[in-house]
């Protein structure tokens, strides 16, 4: 893919100050810019790279001023970092527009596929079936029965979506993500063996969601777990059945949500932290990594830490205290050894 400097500054609504026919067929930083290349420039830390740059074309703010001579194309913007990131976008959507259904795909009869839907080689779609348009489903990719799949929505390679669940619409699923597999559900009423209770529940994801590579969403007991529109989820997490994850919400990788748990919307939740069961976490709330949460949280916009999280103000005065502890204890025991050595003296 190629394009002018012309029809990137239209795209952007910048002023160019060069050549504005110079084509570009790939992105860069600016430290790394080579002939052809695309790259923008918005931390005066690497103002100075301006000038070695090979690249053919830099974003710039507007306000950028320099006295020196510069070699490369200069597109002036509002916000090159925004810029920057609008030209990412596009350049992704671009590479990912792809179209027609592989030979080597099975898909069931029952089955209704949309428009400018692009499904890869060896991936199974079984009946009933509903894939909205510009759906895009990569190779290796398993559709279980009645799945319904909006507008839009990529899923990358190696993505299974057991039966009855729905996903909506612009979303994303990368790579070995799993969709509705059975919850961890058993019972011991005779007090040694366990029985499995059968999951007959799905999951439902809103809009607008993004979930991270090898991530897995169990289907509810009954009902549905829910993700709800613009929730983004990293990589290795684990959503127990029953789950409902409101709006906006953030996890990062290898968080752990335990069944039947509800989380408030615009929550942002650190990296290992483990969620138990049947709690609510209310809106607002931030968790900081490597957390334990064993109780609700109630208060809206509450911040928590520690492996029995709580408040992280009192939290980060307790770990001063307890990174003093060994000198404390020495002091105890001095204590202890003048007090030993007084009654000694007194004896």
């Amino acid at each position: 893919m190629k394009f002018t400097v012309k029809k990137i500054a239209e795209i952007l609504n910048g002023k160019i100050i060069g050549n504005p026919e110079i084509k570009v067929h790939s992105l860069a930083k600016i430290e790394n810019g080579n002939p052809g290349d695309l790259c923008f420039l918005a931390n005066p830390k690497y103002n100075h790279f301006i000038y070695s740059t090979n690249a053919s074309v830099v974003i710039v703010n507007k306000d950028f001023n320099t006295d020196k001579r510069i070699n490369a194309t200069l597109i002036l913007v509002e916000d090159a970092y925004h810029s920057f990131s609008q030209l990412l976008d596009l350049y992704n959507k671009i590479k990912n527009n792809k179209t027609g259904i592989d030979s080597h795909t099975k898909i069931d009869t029952t089955a209704q596929i949309g428009e400018n839907v692009y499904v890869g080689a060896f991936t199974f779609i079984a009946e009933g079936v509903k894939i909205g348009n510009n759906v895009k489903i990569n190779p290796n990719c398993y559709i279980g029965e009645n799945v319904s799949i909006g507008d839009n929505s990529i899923l990358f390679p190696g993505v299974n979506i057991y039966y009855d669940c729905e996903i909506g619409k612009n979303n994303i699923l990368h790579s070995g993500v799993v969709i509705g597999s059975d919850g961890f559900g058993f019972s011991n009423g005779n007090g040694s063996n366990y029985s499995k209770i059968a999951q007959i529940g799905n999951v439902v994801l809103e809009n607008n969601i993004e979930i991270g590579a090898n991530t897995t969403i169990d289907r509810a007991t009954m009902g549905s777990t829910f993700i709800r529109k613009g929730v983004k989820l990293d990589n290795l997490i684990q959503i127990g059945h029953n789950v409902d994850i409101e709006e906006n919400t953030v996890i990062a990788s290898q968080v752990a949500i335990a069944g039947s748990t509800k989380i408030g919307k615009n929550c942002m939740i650190g990296g290992q932290t483990a969620i138990a069961g049947h709690l609510n976490i209310a809106d607002e709330v931030k968790i900081a990594g490597n957390s334990g949460i064993a109780s609700s949280i109630n208060k809206k916009g509450k911040t928590v830490q520690g492996i029995m999280a709580f408040d992280i103000k009192d939290f980060q005065k307790s770990y001063v205290i307890f990174k003093k502890l060994p000198e404390l204890y020495k002091t105890i025991i001095e204590i202890e050894k003048s007090f030993l050595f007084d009654d000694k003296n007194k004896s």
